[in-house]
């Protein structure tokens, strides 16, 4: 059984959560801050964007991975992956730029906040043994 979907939108994520780590390291270094956030506001965002990431994307692509295995069509598939990476890029994008609302992290807490509902949505349909067309 494979899930080459999940699998695309799970190296695309790794790619996401690897830039947001270096940007961590560039901004530590820049700041000579090596440990904690030296009560830097730049770094205190960098880190804030990569730790997001991380406590976001791993339950999302369980989600994708359990209704990919349970069956759903590609494009919806698809339409998930891209709207939680695109959500994961402009969270990241938009809490490095500045601590406050911003078009980024609104949006992309909404993209990823949404992909996750949809997908927790069709994983229960799935799991009441109901069709998924």
């Amino acid at each position: 059984m494979s899930a080459p979907i999940t699998g695309l939108y799970a190296a695309l994520c790794a790619l996401v959560l690897l830039g947001l780590a270096v940007r961590v390291s560039w901004v530590r270094r820049r700041a000579e801050i090596f440990l904690g956030d030296g009560g830097d506001p730049a770094l205190q965002r960098a880190v804030r964007a990569h730790a997001n990431a991380a406590e976001n994307m791993p339950l999302a692509l369980l989600l994708l991975l359990t209704v990919e295995l349970a069956g759903t069509a590609g494009w919806l598939l698809h339409g998930a992956g891209i709207a939680l990476v695109a959500g994961r890029i402009l969270h990241g994008w938009g809490l490095n730029r500045s601590a406050g609302a911003s078009f980024g992290r609104v949006a992309g807490m909404a993209l990823t906040w949404g992909t996750m509902g949809v997908l927790a949505g069709i994983a229960l349909t799935a799991a009441a043994g109901l069709p998924l067309t």
